[in-house]
């Protein structure tokens, strides 16, 4: 008797969540289930964001703590990590880790079983999404491009509009999101993983019982999220060696980008090439209004924008890492090109009353960096030294399920 009270308790459930969700989706089937391999041993997460933080220390390590929150100088110039860490690196425990690899690239977190996480961030795409913008659970688009992954720890402002400000906030949003994968109801997914062949052992090897909580599903992606380091690039290499590993072309680009003329690294500093949005010594061209980033930035894309993102057509300063591989660029994904986005800030910067500062000449007027054809393909040439192909090739992050 108690057990049938429970079938019917979570049949109701599961029923709610599709009310709630308001979507015309068939219940789940209960047949279905993917086929998950994993390896006997799970793979050292933590030993990847421990060779991270050491390849900072190589860099200065006098300027560089051991929590990434100081800067180091490349090139005389300062680059800084933003503050205010999302995750803690040393509570990162492999378990754990694997467990969120599985929820990751598992569609049952999507309410009607079409759509994972790792469904719209590709591992081949540096986990950017294919198309301009992303495509919910019901086939639906949503209204922004899908952002790479690159380091999420350092981050501290997440989406577009910089709404959230941890991996802990972040990690189930898209899960819920009406239009993304409209599992809305966490009761309804906790019972649903709980009846899964597979679930029970994995929670039980990551937190000692089998129980299938909100929480411990919110631990294991941001555990998983957080061991997800991009640090092997070309960049990476030669910011060792005085970057002796770099052609002339590439060299040209890098001191392009690193000159005052071009103000890129304004924006895009230190280890991820982003910006946070704390004003700190760790985001010193940080800023309120139109004064400087302060993790957004109008950077002139319309003179009315559909999407306002943060407020005045101001949007996330993503990463920069992996860039090669990304496209389509900006919130909307609107450039297909590399070629697009540098004749963007080249000649396309439009007069928007919030743009940002730092692309404005000294009359207030859309700045014109007025590149020559060889300078726009040494500045290409430097953005794909940041690609990172050891981060899109390894096994840790890939997809566990055979469909």
């Amino acid at each position: 008797m108690k057990k049938n009270l429970l079938t019917i308790s979570a049949l109701a459930l599961v029923t709610l969540g599709f009310q709630n969700c308001n979507t015309d989706n068939q219940l789940p089937s209960a047949a279905y289930e993917p086929k998950l391999e994993l390896p006997a041993q799970e793979y050292d997460y933590k030993a990847g964001v421990q060779a991270f933080i050491k390849d900072a220390h190589t860099l200065n390590p006098k300027l560089v703590s051991s929590n990434l929150n100081s800067g180091f100088i490349l090139n005389g110039i300062p680059q800084f990590l933003p503050s205010g860490l999302s995750f803690n690196t040393a509570d990162i425990k492999n378990e754990v880790a694997t467990l969120g690899r599985v929820l990751f690239y598992d569609k049952k977190l999507s309410i009607n079983n079409t759509i994972a996480c790792g469904s719209c961030h590709l591992q081949s795409k540096a986990f950017s999404d294919i198309g301009d913008v992303s495509v919910g659970f019901k086939s639906v688009k949503t209204t922004r491009n899908s952002m790479s992954i690159a380091n999420p720890m350092l981050t501290n402002n997440l989406f577009w509009d910089s709404r959230s400000k941890s991996l802990q906030d972040m990690v189930l949003r898209p899960v819920q999101n009406h239009i993304e994968m409209g599992m809305d109801n966490l009761q309804v997914l906790t019972s649903k993983l709980q009846s899964t062949s597979y679930y029970p052992s994995l929670f039980k090897k990551a937190f000692g019982t089998e129980g299938v909580t909100e929480d411990k599903i919110n631990l294991a992606l941001m555990q998983f999220l957080a061991s997800m380091v991009t640090h092997n690039s070309k960049f990476d290499e030669g910011s060792k060696t005085k970057f002796n590993n770099f052609n002339s072309l590439e060299t040209m680009g890098k001191d392009l980008f690193m000159s005052e003329r071009l103000s890129c690294t304004k924006c895009h500093t230190g280890a991820n090439f982003s910006l946070g949005d704390e004003v700190s010594f760790d985001n010193p061209y940080g800023g309120s209004g139109d004064s400087g980033p302060n993790g957004t930035a109008n950077v002139g894309l319309d003179m009315v924008y559909k999407d306002n993102g943060r407020g005045n057509g101001k949007f996330k300063i993503p990463s920069l890492r992996n860039i090669e591989l990304t496209a389509p660029y900006m919130h909307d994904g609107r450039f297909k090109t590399l070629e697009q986005v540098v004749e963007h800030y080249n000649s396309g910067i439009q007069a928007h009353p919030h743009l940002d500062a730092n692309l404005k000449d000294a009359n207030g007027l859309p700045r014109r960096l007025n590149l020559t054809p060889i300078e726009k393909t040494a500045l290409i040439a430097f953005l794909k030294t940041l690609t990172d192909t050891k981060y899109i090739a390894d096994v840790k992050y890939s997809d566990p399920f055979k469909y």
